[in-house]
């Protein structure tokens, strides 16, 4: 399943809508859809959920996605100094970086089976630490494996 969609003229990304869906539907929606997708992407820590925290670029941005039907809060741009750290490098330049993780985002796809397994997780930390969770994600997962049409 994709789960960015590029959009050129803005150079940014957005949650690809069918992603959005499904991730809503699981409950992967913390701050954004793509918050524990951000945690793998950062050595598997907490900072990979501030990936898209570039609320400067989007102020930039804000005019010209009303324009093309975005809304604000729903860009997504590649800030290459959040995708660094200074322990061992850089060893590549931001402009390097920001080509990179562009081609990463525009091809990245995710099997329903990896997408589901997360929202399982969450789902169970919820339940233990006495947060709001979902009751029927059973039958929501069952539902997504066998009606191709809810995805």
């Amino acid at each position: 399943m994709r789960i960015f969609k590029f959009i050129p003229e803005l150079d940014c990304f957005i949650v690809h809508p069918e992603y959005k869906r499904i991730a809503n539907l699981l409950g992967l929606n913390e701050w954004n859809e793509v918050v524990w997708i951000g945690r793998f992407f950062t050595l598997d820590n907490d900072y990979g959920e501030h990936w898209f925290d570039n609320w400067e670029e989007r102020d930039k941005l804000e005019q010209q996605a009303k324009a093309v039907g975005i809304e604000y809060d729903d860009l997504l741009i590649i800030d290459p100094e959040r995708l660094k750290n200074n322990i061992d490098g850089p060893c590549h330049s931001a402009l390097e970086r920001k080509f990179f993780w562009t081609d990463v985002l525009k091809s990245l796809d995710l099997s329903l089976e990896t997408i589901i397994a997360e929202a399982i997780k969450l789902n169970n930390t919820n339940k233990e630490i006495d947060e709001p969770y979902i009751e029927e994600l059973d039958e929501i997962i069952k539902k997504l494996k066998t009606d191709e049409s809810v995805i």
